[in-house]
């Protein structure tokens, strides 16, 4: 899932030989890898290591035409006595700007080991001006179970976002977020007890690779918060981007 020292825009992939007969030539783009640790992975407001430290990477293809693919990891946590769980998320899509207009929207998949289950998929598409972007994930399919009265289909569940990007000091990126999750397949996933939306927002300052955030969510003491979901969380991540 989505992030603290992850992309907020690139999420999962496509398959070798996809890129092969997508791409012309290897030589028209570039791969790029990241590395990252974080004193607490945050997704969308709530904690996926249970509030515990994560190490995180991946490798993206991104191609003169805007095309771009990749895969991520990171090992995540749900319950307290778990040993090792993993995340591993593959994704592509286009990117690119029209008249100072950036634009970004692709396919991401969410796959993770047997302890943490609920595999699942994601469509999202993004606008951005100025510093200024908006963001719609759309659930696409899930692998989960589900309960009676629950539909997990295309289309039934969203993620949105608004986030505002600036600098404020030798380089010094100042980034404010406020999002809004809701459907079945939220309170499936992280509750189970009838909380089906909530929002979620952040401050993140962030420079050379190094960011603080402060992050929160409207969530009430619901039942999955010996997790804190309803507190603020305060993380320091640092990550690296190098060519391959």
């Amino acid at each position: 899932m989505k992030t603290s020292t992850k992309r907020t825009l690139l999420a999962a992939a496509i398959s070798s030989a996809c890129l092969l007969t997508a791409m012309p030539s290897y030589a028209e783009g570039e791969f790029t890898a990241n590395a990252g640790a974080t004193s607490n992975y945050i997704w969308r407001g709530l904690t996926q290591t249970v509030n515990e430290a994560a190490v995180q990477g991946g490798i993206d293809y991104a191609h003169e035409s805007g095309f771009y693919a990749g895969t991520w990891a990171s090992n995540v946590s749900y319950a307290s006595d778990d040993i090792y769980s993993y995340e591993h998320d593959v994704y592509f899509g286009y990117s690119g700007e029209s008249d100072g207009i950036a634009y970004d929207f692709g396919y991401l998949y969410y796959n993770y080991d047997a302890e943490a289950e609920f595999d699942f998929a994601e469509i999202y598409g993004s606008v951005g001006m100025g510093g200024v972007s908006v963001t719609v994930y759309l659930l696409a399919h899930t692998e989960a179970d589900e309960a009676e009265g629950q539909d997990f289909g295309f289309g039934q569940a969203y993620y949105a976002s608004l986030d505002y990007t600036t600098e404020i000091l030798n380089g010094t990126e100042l980034t404010l977020h406020a999002g809004y999750h809701s459907g079945d397949f939220v309170d499936a996933f992280n509750f189970g007890d009838g909380t089906d939306s909530y929002a979620d927002y952040g401050v993140t300052i962030a420079k050379d690779g190094f960011s603080f955030a402060v992050t929160g969510t409207n969530l009430d003491d619901v039942g999955a918060d010996a997790l804190d979901n309803d507190e603020l969380k305060f993380t320091v991540g640092y990550s690296v981007d190098f060519e391959l």
